[in-house]
């Protein structure tokens, strides 16, 4: 074995043993004082494998995980791929993402300054609603993301990210327009880029939603 491999061989075992350490009940910050965020997103990965906790699996293409910086103060919440994320393994790719780029853009700000993830990290057929049962087996995976990037606000895109990050059944035009607190989080729901594809007009109050998060963060607009 060489050197590298003999490198490669002992962050495995350190990633499962640590991970073993997590299961058993050693608390995220003692996770953080040996594992970069970086690593700790890995090993989420890794714990995800070739994920068979409900029936989507099965139509899939790749696991859309996430992309962007792990230590981003900024992190967008989706509803879950579509065709292209599903073909690209990445979060937002599509039509929907191409928005999504340039309302981030707008805010000053690059894909490579946020993270990006979504409710659900496969495909449902036809880019259907994701169903209660595919929700509650992703939902810890996205609840994990969260505490390993720690971002100071999460905003939400469109009703399902919304309902499932703020545990509600309320409209998504009832939610926007204002900040949220579920936990330590700060979270602000806006429209979903494809529903802004279908009605250019609510463009606007989308973008007073951005202002909200922006106002957050300090920065001007």
């Amino acid at each position: 074995m060489n050197q590298n491999n003999a490198v490669l061989e002992i962050i495995k075992d350190v990633r499962e043993y640590l991970l073993s350490l997590k299961e058993t009940g050693v608390d995220e910050i003692g996770m953080a004082a040996v594992l970069t965020k970086a690593q700790q997103l890995q090993m989420l990965r890794d714990k995800i494998g070739d994920c068979r906790r409900c029936k989507l699996w099965s139509g899939r293409t790749n696991i859309v995980f996430g992309t962007g910086s792990p230590d981003a103060r900024l992190m967008f919440v989706g509803e879950g791929p579509g065709q292209e994320e599903d073909r690209q393994g990445k979060p937002f790719v599509g039509r929907a993402g191409e928005l999504l780029t340039k309302m981030i853009t707008a805010m000053g700000l690059t894909r490579d300054n946020v993270y990006i993830a979504n409710v659900i990290k496969c495909r449902p057929p036809g880019n259907r609603n994701p169903e209660d049962d595919e929700i509650a087996a992703c939902k810890p995976f996205l609840n994990e993301q969260i505490d390993i990037i720690r971002p100071e606000i999460i905003c939400a895109l469109g009703t399902f990210a919304a309902h499932t990050l703020l545990d509600t059944k309320t409209r998504i035009s009832d939610l926007r327009g204002r900040i949220h607190e579920s936990g330590k989080y700060k979270i602000v729901a806006t429209f979903h880029p494809a529903y802004l594809l279908r009605n250019p007009n609510e463009k606007r109050r989308a973008w007073e939603d951005l202002q909200l998060v922006m106002k957050e963060l300090g920065r001007r607009f």
